[in-house]
């Protein structure tokens, strides 16, 4: 029996909105893949309302010229999901590519079998010619896991300014994810839409996805973790594009538009000590099936969900020491690290630049940083050449890279 007949079908959601040159690129790289049983469910998407926006009938016109366009296409393998026309948009309370997503995958779930992938992507990725066959190969192999949050790789830009955002973009996020490597969150994902696969079966075990004007990806991927085990690592990688896009509220696009005003506020590079805070309450989490101790990350947490002791309920539901450990975790999951980082930060004072070189001397061999060639008292975000910023990007993604190797290993 031919190999591809033994692996799961996979289902490509792609949501579209105003990317009609991204759009071709992402079909013919869809048209290229050596794994072929995969169909494509293509959604383009924009509010109702902009057909009677001045500002935005340039958007309708294009998106209805990008829905001629695959339908010439006459592909049988691609679903063409009309949200744009006239009549057919949606309406201003629930709109944006979280629907986008909901309303596509949603449809798979209703026509797919439960062991068929769904597999996330965007319209501005790229991807090599294997792809989808290391996703379909993952999941074959690992059979209990609930998701993929794939290795990505932002393409270089011509435009200087698009290339430095993304680069001071990207390690934010690098050394967000290596630090709850080092902290041994459960919650180390990347959230990017363009990256997320999983099963359909998993899909409909979290209630499907949470439609949100932003950050669905986020909510989707911490769902899923709390049910089951993510897949760090794939043999293939995405290639996000590195463009101003404000398409969502937060996320790359925004954050480059902001950070390209001088404007970091909402993506800083954390302090490596406040995941030493969390990491302190984690190895205490065993403990606190007795009693609860005091640390940073109880007092906030006491403040936040205004609880006198947050986990004391857990230890009336959970008696063993793993059942309850998991409880405390998804009690202080994901976003309430982000809140928690978010709200203390300014208890370690310094520059976004003396937190990273912080982080990169206090964790990597001094000659490797040496070898970099670059000069870290000087080093700055703004003004250094984007041959340093490179530099660092690429040690953070080699780093990143060993991080989701190892966890393929367990």
């Amino acid at each position: 029996m031919d190999l591809q007949e033994s692996l799961p079908f996979i289902h490509i959601a792609l949501p579209v909105l105003n990317e009609p040159q991204f759009l071709r690129r992402v079909v013919d790289c869809i048209a290229g893949q050596t794994y072929k049983r995969f169909r494509v469910y293509v959604c383009v998407n924009q509010p109702e309302a902009w057909w009677n926006d001045p500002d935005r009938s340039e958007i309708c016109l294009t998106n209805e010229m990008t829905l001629e366009w695959l339908r010439s296409l006459e592909n049988q393998s691609i679903v063409i999901i009309d949200r744009a026309s006239k009549g057919q948009g949606w309406d201003l309370k629930n709109f944006g590519i979280g629907w986008a997503r909901k309303v596509i995958m949603d449809m798979i779930r209703d026509q797919a079998v439960p062991a068929d992938l769904i597999l996330s992507l965007d319209a501005d990725t790229t991807f090599n010619e294997n792809y989808f066959l290391s996703v379909a190969l993952n999941f074959y192999n690992n059979p209990d896991a609930v998701a993929l949050a794939a290795p990505y790789f932002h393409m270089m830009s011509d435009d200087a300014r698009a290339y430095r955002a993304i680069l001071r973009y990207e390690i934010y996020l690098r050394h967000y994810q290596l630090n709850l490597w080092r902290i041994g969150s459960p919650y180390t994902f990347t959230a990017l839409g363009s990256a997320i696969a999983c099963p359909v079966w998993a899909y409909s075990a979290v209630g499907g996805m949470t439609p949100k004007t932003s950050g669905e990806d986020f909510y989707f991927l911490q769902k899923l973790r709390k049910y089951g085990r993510i897949l760090f690592w794939n043999d293939e990688k995405v290639f996000p594009e590195a463009r101003f896009s404000d398409r969502v509220f937060f996320g790359t696009g925004p954050a480059m538009i902001k950070g390209d005003s001088g404007d970091w506020t909402s993506y800083p590079i954390y302090p490596a000590e406040l995941f030493d805070e969390i990491w302190e309450t984690y190895e205490l989490f065993p403990s606190f099936l007795i009693k609860t101790h005091q640390t940073q990350v109880v007092n906030f947490l006491e403040d936040l969900l205004r609880e006198k002791d947050p986990f004391a309920p857990l230890r009336q539901n959970f008696k063993t020491v793993e059942n309850f450990i998991r409880a405390c975790h998804e009690k202080f999951d994901g976003l309430r690290i982000l809140q928690y980082l978010k709200f203390n930060q300014k208890k370690y004072p310094g520059t976004d630049e003396e937190h990273l070189l912080k982080f990169l001397h206090g964790n990597y061999d001094q000659s490797q940083l040496r070898n970099l060639d670059i000069d870290f008292n000087t080093f700055s975000f703004e003004k250094s050449s984007l041959i340093d910023l490179e530099k660092i990007r690429l040690l953070l993604f080699e780093k990143e890279e060993e991080s989701r190797f190892i966890s393929a290993l367990y």
